[in-house]
């Protein structure tokens, strides 16, 4: 029996299922493809201003106190989350109040009403929450980096958008965002968990008269900008925080498993080549770590580690050279063990909740069209060798490809950029 289910309505909406017997709970969840990717320059932010406006009231249950204590009162959980490529809400509860978190979830994404006072007053919240992410560098140097990676464009924007464009946001431009994007071919719901019965029919009466259309897709991503390999965000701080990495590969790609293999042995766990030199033996940092993160069409290798501000140069040459040694030496038979070990003890764990199932088949759904079985992914992370991933490091990882984002005391790009060759 396969892990996920997956019903198509006559509308397009697809419904995928992942049963777990033994589960007491259920997760019920929507995801879209689309977010911060799919806006324009006028509208950045509005993705994840829609998020928060979703919960604040619908003609059902006018305000935001009546939709939390309706979850309340079933004792459940509900949130969501805006990403560049996708938007999820969910509403977790036990397996008996099914269909109370379905309707309240539909109830939000079909009829909120979007009030111009609500939304007036919500903007004061989400200037808020950019001050925090821009005061936490640690979070900041992820957009940073995508700058530098991706420029002026989509995908090189952060998600919680800019000030200037939150300021401005009316009633329309949510309605826009919305009318285009928000259609059934683009939506996927997900139930994970104690399923229950009539679950099908329940979605089919909830969803199933919901308008279809065709929306196109987002801009296709242009070249990356030739501005140089560095990029210095000027911060007054006692630590300074890095991204270092290379372009990698799109999500859907040949040596996606070998890819993954070779940033777990760089960067995952406390045992990593990354932790093991930059924090353990030389003391630089107290965080480092190394990562592969990738898009439909675009994705980065890369180590990010807050430093010493007066060993930052000690610490990016550092990083650097594990990054070229993965490519010139290889891994050792031991290493690549440990190394598929890991990656696969981590997604397994990922794996163990309802929650965790479905999130990971509604992402696989959304981004790439299919929900594989999880041992699909157990299966190429074991068939990687150590010529793949010897092959795939020195496919990435050379010189003229580093990039480099820095936050801290810093203004003068060029030294940095001395230290990648």
């Amino acid at each position: 029996m396969t892990t996920f289910e997956r019903h198509t309505l006559d509308n397009g909406l697809r419904l995928l299922t992942a049963p777990v017997a033994q589960a007491q709970s259920v997760t019920c969840m929507i995801m879209l493809a689309a977010g911060s990717r799919y806006e324009t320059k006028e509208t950045n932010g509005i993705a994840h201003f829609s998020e928060h406006m979703f919960f604040k009231g619908t003609e059902k249950r006018p305000t935001a106190k009546q939709i939390s204590t309706e979850i309340d009162s079933i004792g459940a959980e509900f949130n969501a989350f805006t990403g560049k490529e996708y938007t999820g809400y969910y509403v977790k509860c036990a397996a008996e109040h099914r269909d109370v978190a379905l309707d309240v979830l539909v109830d939000m994404l079909r009829n909120s009403k979007f009030d111009s006072e609500e939304i007036d007053r919500e903007k004061g919240v989400i200037i808020e929450e950019m001050n925090m992410y821009f005061d936490t560098p640690r979070d900041y140097i992820g957009g940073v980096y995508e700058e530098l990676l991706y420029g002026d464009q989509p995908l090189g924007w952060d998600i919680i958008g800019r000030k200037e464009t939150v300021r401005e946001a009316t009633r329309d431009t949510f309605m826009g965002y919305l009318d285009r994007w928000y259609k059934p071919s683009r939506m996927v719901v997900g139930i994970g968990g104690n399923l229950g019965e009539g679950l099908r029919e329940r979605v089919t009466e909830l969803l199933g008269n919901l308008e279809a259309g065709e929306t196109g897709g987002p801009d296709p991503l242009a070249p990356p900008p030739k501005n140089g390999r560095v990029k210095v965000f000027t911060k007054q701080s006692d630590q300074a925080h890095i991204s270092l990495g290379v372009p990698s590969y799109p999500l859907v790609h040949p040596d996606r498993y070998a890819l993954q293999i070779v940033a777990t042995i760089l960067g995952g766990g406390m045992s990593s080549r990354l932790f093991s030199e930059v924090r353990e033996r030389r003391g630089l940092a107290y965080y480092v770590f190394g990562i592969n993160h990738s898009y439909t069409d675009a994705g980065s290798l890369f180590a990010q580690a807050g430093v010493d501000i007066n060993r930052i140069d000690d610490a990016v040459t550092t990083i650097a050279a594990e990054l070229r040694k993965i490519a010139a030496d290889g891994v050792p038979a031991d290493e690549l063990e440990k190394g598929k070990n890991f990656s696969k003890g981590r997604f397994v764990l990922s794996l163990e909740s309802p929650q965790g199932l479905i999130l990971f088949g509604l992402r696989k759904e959304v981004l790439e069209g299919r929900a594989p079985d999880p041992q699909e992914l157990l299966d190429g992370i074991d068939a990687v060798t150590d010529e793949d991933v010897q092959r795939v490091a020195q496919d990435l990882i050379e010189d003229e490809r580093l990039r480099l984002a820095v936050i801290g005391p810093f203004d003068d790009a060029d030294r940095f950029e001395k230290l990648l060759d």
